[in-house]
């Protein structure tokens, strides 16, 4: 039986994605803030929780992220940039993910196929950036498809058949992001779920180190 592992499980987007694992006969462990005392922020919390499971996953998801952190919205015009407010988003949307890439690389086996999926938005291309404002959520995500293409590069010499990748997971209707939605289409977040994991067990060894839409097709950095 395969296993799957999902970071930020409680979440909504993370809490479909552990029964969508499940639905397909994956043996799913999840850890979350809620669950486990799990702070992505702090070094010594992600090693702690991670650091207590044991055996390997084929597929490492990471669902955690924040659009708004303490109460700030984010930002219509450079004029709002708060550096608080944007040092807060880094830390929970690049910092947070990348603590957990350092600490879950072990537990991706080697001799067979593994994902390891990180939760990006479209808004962190800059390619695609056509409207400008929310820099700090922008620039955070980003820094993480950085991060994400980088490891997926060191990953690919010692884990040949790993993929790591950056996933958007289209408008998602959560908590979340509800207030945001305006008139935005948006699915609910089985839907996403169903085809985020038709997303990792479709994609293929050379797609490692992309950054891909719930479509599985590719976003322009």
């Amino acid at each position: 039986m395969k296993r799957a592992l999902v970071i930020g499980a409680s979440g909504g987007i993370g809490s479909a994605m552990c029964a969508e694992f499940t639905r397909r006969g994956y043996d799913v462990v999840g850890v979350s803030r809620s669950l486990d005392g799990l702070d992505v922020t702090d070094e010594a919390s992600v090693a702690e929780v991670l650091g207590r499971l044991e055996g390997q996953f084929e597929v490492v998801f990471n669902a955690t992220g924040a659009l708004e952190v303490d109460g700030a919205a984010p930002e219509k015009s450079v004029r709002q940039l708060d550096a608080k407010a944007m040092s807060d988003q880094f830390a929970v949307n690049c910092i947070g993910p990348a603590l957990v890439l350092k600490h879950a690389a072990r537990l991706l086996p080697k001799e067979v196929r593994s994902v390891l999926a990180v939760l990006s938005a479209r808004v962190g291309s800059i390619g695609d950036n056509r409207l400008g404002g929310w820099h700090s959520y922008r620039a955070s995500k980003a820094a993480v498809n950085q991060i994400v293409r980088g490891a997926a590069i060191e990953l690919g010499r010692t884990h040949k058949d790993c993929i790591c990748v950056a996933l958007h997971p289209g408008t998602v209707a959560t908590e979340f992001t509800r207030k945001y939605l305006g008139r935005h289409p948006a699915v609910e977040p089985e839907v996403a779920a169903a085809r985020l994991v038709d997303v990792i067990e479709g994609l293929q060894p050379a797609q490692s180190g992309g950054f891909y839409d719930y479509a599985m097709k590719e976003i322009p950095w």
